[in-house]
Protein backbone atom coordinates (compact mmCIF):
# COMPACT_ATOMS: atom_id res chain seq x y z
CA UNK A 1 0.00 0.00 0.00
CA UNK A 2 1.45 3.36 -0.96
CA UNK A 3 1.58 5.32 2.27
CA UNK A 4 -0.26 8.38 0.16
CA UNK A 5 -3.35 6.21 -0.27
CA UNK A 6 -4.83 6.63 3.51
CA UNK A 7 -7.70 4.31 4.25
CA UNK A 8 -11.34 5.97 5.29
CA UNK A 9 -11.66 7.11 8.89
CA UNK A 10 -7.43 7.28 9.41
CA UNK A 11 -5.56 10.21 10.02
CA UNK A 12 -1.44 10.25 9.14
CA UNK A 13 -0.54 8.69 11.20
CA UNK A 14 1.89 5.96 11.58
CA UNK A 15 1.43 2.64 10.34
CA UNK A 16 3.87 -0.71 10.98
CA UNK A 17 5.28 -3.11 8.48
CA UNK A 18 4.31 -6.72 8.81
CA UNK A 19 7.32 -8.84 8.02
CA UNK A 20 6.29 -12.27 5.77
CA UNK A 21 8.19 -15.24 5.27
CA UNK A 22 8.55 -13.87 1.46
CA UNK A 23 10.25 -10.85 3.03
CA UNK A 24 13.48 -9.40 2.26
CA UNK A 25 15.89 -6.51 4.43
CA UNK A 26 18.12 -5.08 2.33
CA UNK A 27 21.96 -3.55 3.30
CA UNK A 28 20.94 -0.73 2.97
CA UNK A 29 18.37 1.52 1.77
CA UNK A 30 20.75 2.85 -1.26
CA UNK A 31 20.60 -1.15 -2.33
CA UNK A 32 16.89 -1.14 -2.34
CA UNK A 33 16.68 2.34 -4.43
CA UNK A 34 18.32 0.97 -7.18
CA UNK A 35 16.12 -2.53 -6.92
CA UNK A 36 13.04 -0.63 -9.48
CA UNK A 37 11.74 -4.28 -9.78
CA UNK A 38 10.57 -4.30 -6.42
CA UNK A 39 8.28 -2.30 -4.27
CA UNK A 40 10.12 -0.94 -1.26
CA UNK A 41 9.35 0.18 2.22
CA UNK A 42 11.64 1.91 4.70
CA UNK A 43 11.30 1.20 8.44
CA UNK A 44 12.62 2.73 11.16
CA UNK A 45 14.96 0.51 13.56
CA UNK A 46 17.46 0.62 16.41
CA UNK A 47 20.35 0.88 13.70
CA UNK A 48 18.35 3.75 12.02
CA UNK A 49 16.72 3.39 8.83
CA UNK A 50 16.34 -0.14 7.07
CA UNK A 51 14.86 -1.46 3.61
CA UNK A 52 12.48 -4.23 3.15
CA UNK A 53 10.36 -5.65 0.06
CA UNK A 54 7.60 -8.22 0.34
CA UNK A 55 5.80 -7.99 3.89
CA UNK A 56 2.64 -5.80 3.87
CA UNK A 57 1.65 -2.53 5.47
CA UNK A 58 -0.90 -2.20 8.03
CA UNK A 59 -2.87 1.21 9.79
CA UNK A 60 -3.77 -0.59 12.69
CA UNK A 61 -0.60 0.55 14.83
CA UNK A 62 -2.78 -0.49 17.97
CA UNK A 63 -3.10 -4.40 17.45
CA UNK A 64 -0.20 -4.51 15.02
CA UNK A 65 3.73 -4.67 16.54
CA UNK A 66 6.21 -4.21 13.83
CA UNK A 67 8.84 -1.43 12.90
CA UNK A 68 7.58 1.80 12.47
CA UNK A 69 7.36 3.12 8.81
CA UNK A 70 9.08 6.02 7.30
CA UNK A 71 7.89 5.57 3.38
CA UNK A 72 6.94 3.33 0.93
CA UNK A 73 7.64 3.34 -2.83
CA UNK A 74 6.27 1.23 -5.33
CA UNK A 75 7.49 -1.15 -8.12
CA UNK A 76 9.06 0.61 -10.64
CA UNK A 77 10.38 -1.36 -13.88
CA UNK A 78 11.62 0.38 -16.92
CA UNK A 79 8.78 -0.80 -18.78
CA UNK A 80 6.08 0.78 -16.71
CA UNK A 81 7.47 4.76 -17.54
CA UNK A 82 5.00 6.04 -19.83
CA UNK A 83 1.58 4.52 -21.43
CA UNK A 84 1.77 0.80 -21.18
CA UNK A 85 -1.16 0.53 -24.07
CA UNK A 86 0.98 3.28 -26.43
CA UNK A 87 3.51 0.49 -25.78
CA UNK A 88 1.48 -2.07 -26.82
CA UNK A 89 -0.24 -0.63 -29.93
CA UNK A 90 3.53 0.32 -31.23
CA UNK A 91 4.60 -3.41 -30.14
CA UNK A 92 7.38 -2.20 -27.75
CA UNK A 93 9.03 -2.67 -24.66
CA UNK A 94 9.85 0.28 -23.38
CA UNK A 95 8.06 3.88 -24.03
CA UNK A 96 10.75 5.53 -26.15
CA UNK A 97 11.32 7.28 -29.28
CA UNK A 98 14.42 7.99 -31.58
CA UNK A 99 13.08 10.25 -33.61
CA UNK A 100 13.95 10.65 -37.08
CA UNK A 101 16.87 13.03 -37.78
CA UNK A 102 17.30 14.18 -41.65
CA UNK A 103 19.87 13.13 -44.04
CA UNK A 104 20.15 9.74 -42.66
CA UNK A 105 21.43 10.42 -39.54
CA UNK A 106 18.78 8.38 -37.59
CA UNK A 107 20.62 5.74 -39.70
CA UNK A 108 19.65 2.09 -40.15
CA UNK A 109 21.78 1.34 -38.15
CA UNK A 110 20.75 3.46 -35.43
CA UNK A 111 16.68 2.47 -36.01
CA UNK A 112 17.97 -1.83 -35.18
CA UNK A 113 19.83 -0.91 -32.75
CA UNK A 114 16.84 0.83 -30.32
CA UNK A 115 14.53 -1.65 -32.09
CA UNK A 116 16.34 -4.46 -30.87
CA UNK A 117 15.88 -3.32 -27.60
CA UNK A 118 12.36 -2.78 -27.61
CA UNK A 119 12.16 1.12 -28.63
CA UNK A 120 11.04 2.91 -31.77
CA UNK A 121 13.06 4.96 -34.20
CA UNK A 122 12.74 6.45 -37.47
CA UNK A 123 15.12 6.93 -40.24
CA UNK A 124 15.87 9.88 -41.38
CA UNK A 125 14.50 10.29 -44.57
CA UNK A 126 14.14 13.88 -44.38
CA UNK A 127 16.25 15.67 -47.75
CA UNK A 128 17.13 12.70 -49.43
CA UNK A 129 15.67 11.47 -52.60
CA UNK A 130 13.23 8.77 -53.16
CA UNK A 131 15.87 6.62 -54.71
CA UNK A 132 17.76 6.82 -51.35
CA UNK A 133 14.49 6.55 -48.79
CA UNK A 134 14.05 3.04 -51.08
CA UNK A 135 17.26 1.54 -50.46
CA UNK A 136 16.93 1.86 -46.49
CA UNK A 137 13.39 0.43 -46.69
CA UNK A 138 15.03 -2.47 -48.73
CA UNK A 139 17.14 -2.84 -45.45
CA UNK A 140 14.80 -2.36 -42.54
CA UNK A 141 12.07 -4.50 -44.17
CA UNK A 142 15.19 -7.30 -44.13
CA UNK A 143 15.13 -6.97 -40.28
CA UNK A 144 12.79 -9.21 -37.96
CA UNK A 145 9.37 -8.61 -38.26
CA UNK A 146 9.20 -8.54 -34.21
CA UNK A 147 12.11 -5.38 -34.72
CA UNK A 148 9.63 -1.86 -34.83
CA UNK A 149 10.94 0.85 -37.23
CA UNK A 150 9.49 3.55 -38.98
CA UNK A 151 10.31 6.16 -42.00
CA UNK A 152 10.04 10.15 -41.63
CA UNK A 153 7.79 12.04 -43.85
CA UNK A 154 8.80 15.33 -44.01
CA UNK A 155 7.28 18.18 -45.14
CA UNK A 156 8.59 20.00 -48.03
CA UNK A 157 6.60 22.85 -49.07
CA UNK A 158 8.98 24.42 -51.44
CA UNK A 159 9.69 20.56 -53.32
CA UNK A 160 5.96 19.15 -53.00
CA UNK A 161 7.35 16.77 -55.87
CA UNK A 162 9.50 15.35 -53.59
CA UNK A 163 7.05 15.19 -50.71
CA UNK A 164 4.29 12.97 -53.42
CA UNK A 165 7.33 10.80 -54.60
CA UNK A 166 8.41 9.81 -51.05
CA UNK A 167 4.30 9.08 -50.09
CA UNK A 168 4.03 7.10 -53.81
CA UNK A 169 7.38 5.05 -52.17
CA UNK A 170 5.69 4.62 -48.96
CA UNK A 171 2.70 3.35 -50.41
CA UNK A 172 4.23 0.67 -52.62
CA UNK A 173 6.62 -0.55 -49.99
CA UNK A 174 4.03 -1.10 -48.03
CA UNK A 175 5.79 0.67 -44.81
CA UNK A 176 2.75 1.27 -42.12
CA UNK A 177 4.50 3.50 -39.80
CA UNK A 178 5.44 7.11 -40.36
CA UNK A 179 6.85 10.28 -38.23
CA UNK A 180 5.46 13.73 -39.97
CA UNK A 181 7.69 15.96 -39.39
CA UNK A 182 7.42 20.21 -39.44
CA UNK A 183 4.59 20.12 -41.28
CA UNK A 184 3.04 23.41 -41.72
CA UNK A 185 -0.26 22.36 -42.54
CA UNK A 186 -1.77 19.52 -44.18
CA UNK A 187 -1.35 18.00 -47.53
CA UNK A 188 -3.18 15.72 -49.92
CA UNK A 189 -0.23 13.59 -49.86
CA UNK A 190 -0.49 13.05 -46.32
CA UNK A 191 -3.71 12.17 -46.40
CA UNK A 192 -3.59 10.25 -49.11
CA UNK A 193 -1.08 8.21 -46.77
CA UNK A 194 -3.18 8.11 -43.50
CA UNK A 195 -6.35 6.94 -45.54
CA UNK A 196 -4.63 4.43 -48.08
CA UNK A 197 -6.34 0.99 -47.27
CA UNK A 198 -9.17 2.41 -44.62
CA UNK A 199 -11.53 -0.58 -43.89
CA UNK A 200 -14.13 -1.42 -41.14
CA UNK A 201 -12.52 -3.37 -38.57
CA UNK A 202 -14.72 -6.69 -37.61
CA UNK A 203 -15.49 -4.43 -34.36
CA UNK A 204 -16.91 -1.92 -36.52
CA UNK A 205 -14.40 0.79 -35.86
CA UNK A 206 -12.52 2.19 -39.05
CA UNK A 207 -9.39 0.47 -39.48
CA UNK A 208 -6.28 2.56 -40.74
CA UNK A 209 -3.42 0.81 -41.48
CA UNK A 210 -0.84 3.34 -42.17
CA UNK A 211 -0.17 4.97 -38.82
CA UNK A 212 1.51 8.61 -38.28
CA UNK A 213 3.33 10.14 -35.27
CA UNK A 214 3.30 13.53 -35.81
CA UNK A 215 5.81 16.18 -34.16
CA UNK A 216 4.17 19.33 -33.82
CA UNK A 217 5.29 22.82 -31.67
CA UNK A 218 2.28 24.76 -32.44
CA UNK A 219 -1.06 24.24 -31.20
CA UNK A 220 -2.85 24.84 -34.58
CA UNK A 221 -0.89 22.28 -36.08
CA UNK A 222 -1.92 19.81 -32.94
CA UNK A 223 -5.14 20.79 -33.55
CA UNK A 224 -5.22 20.02 -37.88
CA UNK A 225 -3.44 15.86 -36.64
CA UNK A 226 -5.84 15.59 -34.10
CA UNK A 227 -8.50 15.87 -36.28
CA UNK A 228 -10.25 13.92 -39.10
CA UNK A 229 -8.70 14.49 -42.31
CA UNK A 230 -9.99 17.84 -44.68
CA UNK A 231 -12.78 17.42 -46.53
CA UNK A 232 -11.60 18.93 -49.40
CA UNK A 233 -8.59 16.54 -49.26
CA UNK A 234 -10.99 13.80 -49.07
CA UNK A 235 -13.00 14.34 -51.88
CA UNK A 236 -9.86 15.30 -54.14
CA UNK A 237 -9.09 12.05 -53.21
CA UNK A 238 -12.61 10.71 -54.17
CA UNK A 239 -12.53 12.38 -57.05
CA UNK A 240 -9.14 11.39 -58.73
CA UNK A 241 -10.30 7.28 -57.50
CA UNK A 242 -7.51 7.32 -54.94
CA UNK A 243 -9.80 6.29 -52.35
CA UNK A 244 -13.46 5.27 -52.73
CA UNK A 245 -16.74 7.46 -51.01
CA UNK A 246 -16.90 4.41 -48.55
CA UNK A 247 -13.53 5.44 -47.32
CA UNK A 248 -13.85 8.75 -47.22
CA UNK A 249 -16.48 8.29 -45.01
CA UNK A 250 -14.83 6.26 -42.87
CA UNK A 251 -12.06 8.85 -43.01
CA UNK A 252 -14.15 11.07 -41.15
CA UNK A 253 -14.06 8.88 -38.29
CA UNK A 254 -10.14 8.68 -37.52
CA UNK A 255 -7.84 11.45 -36.87
CA UNK A 256 -4.96 12.13 -38.56
CA UNK A 257 -2.56 11.17 -36.17
CA UNK A 258 -2.39 8.10 -34.04
CA UNK A 259 -0.09 10.28 -31.67
CA UNK A 260 1.06 13.47 -31.53
CA UNK A 261 4.65 14.72 -30.15
CA UNK A 262 5.12 17.95 -28.22
CA UNK A 263 7.78 19.30 -30.07
CA UNK A 264 9.64 21.74 -27.69
CA UNK A 265 13.37 22.92 -27.74
CA UNK A 266 14.49 20.34 -30.26
CA UNK A 267 17.39 20.65 -32.84
CA UNK A 268 16.89 21.55 -36.67
CA UNK A 269 13.26 22.71 -37.19
CA UNK A 270 12.67 24.24 -33.53
CA UNK A 271 10.57 27.17 -32.43
CA UNK A 272 12.10 26.67 -29.31
CA UNK A 273 9.39 26.25 -26.91
CA UNK A 274 10.21 25.81 -23.61
CA UNK A 275 8.82 22.01 -22.15
CA UNK A 276 6.63 22.77 -19.42
CA UNK A 277 4.75 24.89 -21.15
CA UNK A 278 4.14 23.12 -24.24
CA UNK A 279 3.33 20.12 -23.04
CA UNK A 280 -0.06 21.05 -21.12
CA UNK A 281 -0.99 23.32 -23.91
CA UNK A 282 -0.83 20.40 -26.67
CA UNK A 283 -2.55 18.42 -24.51
CA UNK A 284 -5.38 20.64 -24.03
CA UNK A 285 -5.90 20.56 -28.01
CA UNK A 286 -5.71 16.66 -27.92
CA UNK A 287 -8.30 16.11 -24.98
CA UNK A 288 -10.70 18.55 -26.86
CA UNK A 289 -10.35 17.15 -30.09
CA UNK A 290 -11.13 13.77 -28.78
CA UNK A 291 -14.20 14.51 -26.93
CA UNK A 292 -15.58 16.54 -29.84
CA UNK A 293 -14.65 13.81 -32.33
CA UNK A 294 -15.55 11.14 -29.71
CA UNK A 295 -12.95 8.62 -31.10
CA UNK A 296 -12.68 4.96 -30.39
CA UNK A 297 -9.14 4.80 -29.88
CA UNK A 298 -6.65 7.03 -28.52
CA UNK A 299 -4.43 9.89 -29.52
CA UNK A 300 -1.48 9.17 -27.71
CA UNK A 301 0.77 12.37 -26.65
CA UNK A 302 4.21 11.97 -26.50
CA UNK A 303 7.42 15.04 -25.44
CA UNK A 304 10.48 15.41 -27.31
CA UNK A 305 13.08 18.42 -27.39
CA UNK A 306 15.22 19.08 -24.30
CA UNK A 307 15.42 15.18 -23.04
CA UNK A 308 19.15 14.70 -23.04
CA UNK A 309 19.36 13.29 -19.11
CA UNK A 310 17.10 11.19 -17.00
CA UNK A 311 15.89 13.99 -14.63
CA UNK A 312 14.35 15.62 -18.11
CA UNK A 313 12.92 12.09 -19.06
CA UNK A 314 11.53 11.76 -15.51
CA UNK A 315 9.75 15.54 -16.20
CA UNK A 316 8.12 14.25 -19.02
CA UNK A 317 6.89 10.83 -17.71
CA UNK A 318 5.65 13.15 -14.12
CA UNK A 319 3.63 15.46 -16.62
CA UNK A 320 1.83 12.66 -18.26
CA UNK A 321 3.74 11.92 -21.66
CA UNK A 322 2.86 8.74 -23.04
CA UNK A 323 6.40 8.54 -24.34
CA UNK A 324 9.41 10.58 -24.72
CA UNK A 325 11.33 11.28 -27.86
CA UNK A 326 14.94 12.32 -28.40
CA UNK A 327 17.01 13.34 -31.05
CA UNK A 328 20.23 15.60 -30.76
CA UNK A 329 21.74 13.09 -28.32
CA UNK A 330 21.57 9.93 -30.71
CA UNK A 331 23.22 12.25 -33.37
CA UNK A 332 26.31 12.24 -31.04
CA UNK A 333 25.69 7.76 -30.67
CA UNK A 334 28.68 5.71 -33.26
CA UNK A 335 25.48 4.69 -34.93
CA UNK A 336 24.50 7.69 -36.01
CA UNK A 337 24.74 8.35 -39.85
CA UNK A 338 27.37 11.18 -39.58
CA UNK A 339 30.95 11.50 -39.16
CA UNK A 340 33.41 11.57 -36.15
CA UNK A 341 34.47 15.00 -36.68
CA UNK A 342 30.91 15.54 -36.12
CA UNK A 343 30.60 13.11 -33.15
CA UNK A 344 33.54 14.89 -31.30
CA UNK A 345 32.21 18.67 -31.46
CA UNK A 346 28.85 17.36 -30.51
CA UNK A 347 30.85 15.88 -27.59
CA UNK A 348 32.43 19.34 -26.61
CA UNK A 349 29.18 21.09 -27.21
CA UNK A 350 27.40 23.10 -24.77
CA UNK A 351 24.08 24.56 -24.09
CA UNK A 352 25.12 28.11 -24.76
CA UNK A 353 26.91 26.54 -28.24
CA UNK A 354 23.76 26.44 -30.52
CA UNK A 355 22.06 28.97 -32.76
CA UNK A 356 19.03 29.40 -35.06
CA UNK A 357 19.85 29.46 -38.76
CA UNK A 358 18.16 29.44 -41.99
CA UNK A 359 16.71 26.39 -42.90
CA UNK A 360 17.30 24.84 -46.64
CA UNK A 361 13.83 23.07 -46.92
CA UNK A 362 12.21 26.73 -46.42
CA UNK A 363 14.50 29.39 -47.11
CA UNK A 364 12.41 31.60 -49.35
CA UNK A 365 10.17 31.73 -46.09
CA UNK A 366 12.56 32.52 -43.46
CA UNK A 367 12.47 29.37 -41.86
CA UNK A 368 15.66 28.56 -39.56
CA UNK A 369 16.64 25.36 -37.67
CA UNK A 370 18.74 24.87 -34.29
CA UNK A 371 22.41 24.26 -35.12
CA UNK A 372 25.40 23.68 -33.26
CA UNK A 373 27.75 27.19 -33.17
CA UNK A 374 30.48 26.52 -31.79
CA UNK A 375 33.57 25.62 -33.98
CA UNK A 376 31.89 26.38 -37.60
CA UNK A 377 30.69 29.62 -39.58
CA UNK A 378 27.55 27.79 -40.77
CA UNK A 379 25.10 30.04 -38.57
CA UNK A 380 26.73 33.21 -39.84
CA UNK A 381 27.26 32.65 -43.96
CA UNK A 382 23.83 31.07 -43.92
CA UNK A 383 22.34 34.17 -42.20
CA UNK A 384 24.16 36.81 -44.80
CA UNK A 385 22.84 34.77 -47.44
CA UNK A 386 19.35 34.74 -46.39
CA UNK A 387 20.05 39.01 -45.49
CA UNK A 388 21.32 39.27 -49.28
CA UNK A 389 18.28 37.05 -50.84
CA UNK A 390 16.00 39.74 -48.58
CA UNK A 391 17.72 42.70 -49.81
CA UNK A 392 18.84 42.25 -53.70
CA UNK A 393 16.14 40.99 -56.13
CA UNK A 394 19.03 38.75 -58.44
CA UNK A 395 22.47 38.30 -58.21
CA UNK A 396 23.45 41.16 -60.11
CA UNK A 397 22.32 43.53 -57.20
CA UNK A 398 24.55 42.08 -54.52
CA UNK A 399 27.26 44.35 -53.79
CA UNK A 400 30.62 42.95 -55.43
CA UNK A 401 32.59 43.04 -52.51
CA UNK A 402 29.82 40.56 -51.23
CA UNK A 403 29.59 38.88 -54.48
CA UNK A 404 33.27 38.39 -53.91
CA UNK A 405 33.38 37.46 -50.35
CA UNK A 406 30.71 34.82 -51.42
CA UNK A 407 32.37 33.05 -54.30
CA UNK A 408 36.00 33.26 -52.49
CA UNK A 409 35.17 31.66 -48.89
CA UNK A 410 31.57 30.44 -48.92
CA UNK A 411 30.48 28.72 -52.49
CA UNK A 412 34.49 28.32 -53.15
CA UNK A 413 33.42 28.68 -56.55
CA UNK A 414 31.98 31.09 -58.91
CA UNK A 415 27.78 31.40 -58.77
CA UNK A 416 27.80 30.45 -62.09
CA UNK A 417 29.20 27.05 -61.65
CA UNK A 418 27.10 26.77 -58.50
CA UNK A 419 24.01 27.44 -60.56
CA UNK A 420 25.32 24.42 -63.04
CA UNK A 421 25.56 21.66 -60.19
CA UNK A 422 21.90 23.26 -59.02
CA UNK A 423 20.58 23.30 -62.68
CA UNK A 424 21.73 19.21 -62.72
CA UNK A 425 20.31 18.10 -59.04
CA UNK A 426 16.86 19.83 -60.31
CA UNK A 427 17.08 18.44 -63.53
CA UNK A 428 17.02 14.97 -62.63
CA UNK A 429 14.89 15.57 -59.59
CA UNK A 430 12.49 18.33 -60.35
CA UNK A 431 12.60 20.41 -63.65
CA UNK A 432 10.34 22.71 -62.88
CA UNK A 433 12.68 24.45 -60.22
CA UNK A 434 14.82 25.11 -63.33
CA UNK A 435 12.03 26.82 -65.94
CA UNK A 436 11.11 28.69 -62.76
CA UNK A 437 14.55 30.18 -61.73
CA UNK A 438 15.10 31.18 -65.80
CA UNK A 439 12.18 33.18 -65.67
CA UNK A 440 13.37 34.58 -62.32
CA UNK A 441 16.35 35.66 -61.73
CA UNK A 442 15.76 35.85 -57.42
CA UNK A 443 14.42 32.47 -57.88
CA UNK A 444 17.71 31.64 -59.48
CA UNK A 445 19.95 33.33 -56.75
CA UNK A 446 17.54 31.43 -53.74
CA UNK A 447 18.22 28.22 -55.45
CA UNK A 448 22.03 28.95 -55.34
CA UNK A 449 21.93 29.96 -51.87
CA UNK A 450 20.06 26.91 -50.75
CA UNK A 451 22.87 24.95 -52.31
CA UNK A 452 24.99 25.98 -49.96
CA UNK A 453 22.69 25.41 -46.99
CA UNK A 454 21.97 22.17 -49.00
CA UNK A 455 25.72 20.82 -49.00
CA UNK A 456 26.47 22.00 -45.50
CA UNK A 457 24.95 19.05 -43.54
CA UNK A 458 26.32 17.17 -46.47
CA UNK A 459 29.97 18.28 -45.34
CA UNK A 460 29.55 17.03 -41.80
CA UNK A 461 27.78 13.82 -42.56
CA UNK A 462 30.86 12.94 -44.37
CA UNK A 463 33.50 14.66 -42.26
CA UNK A 464 34.89 16.70 -45.07
CA UNK A 465 37.65 18.24 -43.16
CA UNK A 466 38.06 20.96 -45.74
CA UNK A 467 35.03 22.53 -45.02
CA UNK A 468 34.93 21.54 -41.55
CA UNK A 469 33.90 25.74 -41.06
CA UNK A 470 30.77 24.78 -42.86
CA UNK A 471 29.55 22.06 -41.23
CA UNK A 472 25.49 22.21 -40.56
CA UNK A 473 25.55 20.00 -37.52
CA UNK A 474 21.83 20.00 -35.74
CA UNK A 475 21.42 19.99 -32.84
CA UNK A 476 19.40 21.51 -29.17
CA UNK A 477 20.29 22.24 -26.14
CA UNK A 478 19.47 18.68 -25.03
CA UNK A 479 23.35 17.94 -26.07
CA UNK A 480 24.64 20.39 -23.89
CA UNK A 481 22.49 18.76 -21.06
CA UNK A 482 23.49 15.22 -21.88
CA UNK A 483 27.33 16.08 -22.13
CA UNK A 484 27.30 17.24 -18.26
CA UNK A 485 25.90 14.74 -17.33
CA UNK A 486 27.93 12.14 -18.88
CA UNK A 487 31.38 14.16 -18.14
CA UNK A 488 33.50 11.83 -15.90
CA UNK A 489 32.11 8.79 -16.93
CA UNK A 490 32.91 6.20 -19.81
CA UNK A 491 29.81 8.33 -22.15
CA UNK A 492 31.86 11.25 -21.76
CA UNK A 493 34.03 9.74 -24.90
CA UNK A 494 31.94 9.85 -27.63
CA UNK A 495 33.58 6.28 -29.55
CA UNK A 496 31.87 4.99 -26.30
CA UNK A 497 28.28 6.22 -27.27
CA UNK A 498 26.11 3.34 -28.29
CA UNK A 499 22.12 4.50 -29.05
CA UNK A 500 20.38 1.71 -26.75
CA UNK A 501 23.16 2.33 -23.89
CA UNK A 502 22.09 6.38 -24.00
CA UNK A 503 18.81 5.34 -24.14
CA UNK A 504 18.67 2.48 -21.05
CA UNK A 505 20.56 5.06 -18.86
CA UNK A 506 17.99 7.47 -19.51
CA UNK A 507 14.97 5.22 -18.94
CA UNK A 508 17.10 3.89 -15.50
CA UNK A 509 17.61 7.51 -14.39
CA UNK A 510 14.36 8.72 -14.64
CA UNK A 511 12.49 6.02 -13.05
CA UNK A 512 15.56 6.34 -10.44
CA UNK A 513 14.26 10.13 -10.22
CA UNK A 514 10.54 9.54 -10.04
CA UNK A 515 11.25 6.92 -6.98
CA UNK A 516 13.35 9.45 -5.37
CA UNK A 517 10.39 11.76 -5.58
CA UNK A 518 8.25 9.44 -4.29
CA UNK A 519 10.17 8.71 -1.28
CA UNK A 520 11.19 12.67 -0.70
CA UNK A 521 7.32 13.68 -0.24
CA UNK A 522 7.02 11.22 2.87
CA UNK A 523 9.50 13.43 4.54
CA UNK A 524 12.59 11.03 3.40
CA UNK A 525 16.07 12.58 2.97
CA UNK A 526 17.20 11.25 -0.89
CA UNK A 527 20.48 13.45 -0.91
CA UNK A 528 22.57 10.21 -0.77
CA UNK A 529 20.86 8.38 -3.86
CA UNK A 530 21.96 11.84 -6.38
CA UNK A 531 25.22 9.48 -7.25
CA UNK A 532 22.72 6.72 -8.96
CA UNK A 533 21.68 8.62 -11.57
CA UNK A 534 24.99 8.40 -13.24
CA UNK A 535 25.22 6.34 -16.44
CA UNK A 536 26.21 2.63 -15.99
CA UNK A 537 27.48 0.52 -18.48
CA UNK A 538 25.13 -2.24 -20.18
CA UNK A 539 26.39 -5.12 -17.93
CA UNK A 540 25.25 -3.43 -15.07
CA UNK A 541 21.90 -1.68 -16.91
CA UNK A 542 20.86 -5.54 -17.79
CA UNK A 543 19.50 -5.69 -13.79
CA UNK A 544 16.78 -3.30 -14.82
CA UNK A 545 15.59 -4.83 -18.05
CA UNK A 546 13.74 -8.17 -16.36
Amino acid sequence: MNLLEIPQGKTVAPAVFIETSQSHRYPSVADAFHALSMPITVIESPEGALACSGGHISWDTDQQQGPLVKAHAPALPLSSLGSRTFQQSFGLKYAYVGGSMAKGISSVALVEALGRQGMLSFFGAGGLQVPEISGAIDRLQQLPTEIPWGINLLHSPTEPLLEQGTVDLLLKRQVQLVEAAAYLDLTVDIVRYRIAGIHRGADGVPVAPNRIIAKVSREEIAEKFCSPPPQKFLRELVSCRAITEEQAELAAQIPMADAITAEADSGGHSDNRPMPALFPTIATVRDRAVKLYKYQRPVYLGLGGGIGTPAAAAAAFAMGADFIVTGSINQACIEAGTSDAVRQMLAETRQADIIMAPAADMFEMGGKVQVVKRGTMFSMRASKLYELYKACHDWDQVPPLEQEKLEKSVFQMSFAAVWEETKRFFSAHDPAQIRRAEADSRHKMALVFRWYLGMSPRWANQGDLARKIDFQIWCGPAMGAFNEWARGTFLENPETRQVATVALNILRGAALHLRQSTLQQQGLDTAEFRPAFRPVLMEQLKEYLR
